[in-house]
């Protein structure tokens, strides 16, 4: 490959909410690799290895690893086996990885020596990394609905000693709840709050009804609170995020 003649470049920049390592993985395991861009898809983890990619329909593309380096950077060539928009391994593919407070920030620099072959691979990319960034966050956050109701139960938990550890167990240092009645920053103020609800609403249970939904780090919840007996004392609908090592790190809850 002539990288010389490269000189038409697509950039795109996205933040995924896990750790550079966990990211990295997809470039380093054919089942990761598989899960992102289709069935029978695989890589060669090394410089020469294999680059393989078959889409939906039976359109093949690859290429070769270029340059690989763990958990941060690589670089493989890419094109199709038809030839069309681009030769196989006709193209160059980078991918950085930076570590960011939230998770880790992915940059793609994708070089071709063709103007209207680039444009045709814009959205294909927009698309691509949006599957990426999912396929990642649904490895990370592997059963949302057991940590929804994990939050759910050590609110529900009267006895301190055994809530502040179940909440510190699951939520980031730094956590954020916000709802009609909290506005609380971190765990240090969040477990003094929940030990008030105690106080002032004693025997209430709160418990998820229906399914976790989640997308990308986010996770939708419908909750209801009841006292005792069962009486409901008020239900709705609560948002998750989740920081880049799947503990909760803010949560809005809306009462209905």
């Amino acid at each position: 490959m002539n990288t010389t003649s490269l000189e038409y470049v697509l950039e795109r920049r996205m933040l995924i909410r896990a750790r550079p390592e966990t990211v990295f993985r997809y470039f380093t395991d054919s089942e990761r690799w598989a899960a992102w861009w289709g069935a029978g898809s695989s890589i060669e983890p090394r410089s020469g290895g294999r680059v393989l990619v078959l889409h939906p329909g039976g359109v093949e593309a690859g290429g070769e690893v270029i340059e690989i380096d763990p958990p941060r950077r690589i670089v493989f060539s890419y094109g199709y086996a038809s030839g069309k928009p681009i030769p196989m391994g006709a193209s160059r593919v980078t991918i950085t990885l930076t570590a960011e407070r939230h998770g880790t920030r992915l940059e793609l620099h994708h070089a071709l020596a063709d103007r209207e072959a680039r444009d045709q691979h814009v959205q294909g990319w927009r698309y691509q990394l949006s599957l990426f960034s999912n396929v990642v966050a649904n490895e990370l956050l592997s059963d949302p609905a057991a940590r929804v109701d994990a939050w759910f139960s050590a609110w529900s938990e009267p006895d301190a000693a055994r809530r502040d550890p179940a909440l510190r167990a699951i939520t980031s240092e730094d956590v954020r709840f916000r709802d009609r009645y909290s506005a609380v920053e971190g765990r240090a103020d969040l477990e003094p709050h929940v030990a008030a609800m105690h106080v002032h609403m004693a025997g209430t249970m709160i418990e998820r009804r229906g399914a976790a939904h989640h997308c990308q780090g986010t996770v939708l919840a419908d909750w209801v609170a009841r006292g005792p007996g069962g009486v409901e004392r008020g239900h709705g609908t609560a948002i998750f995020r989740f920081d880049a090592d799947g503990r909760i790190e803010d949560v809005v809850g809306i009462w209905l």
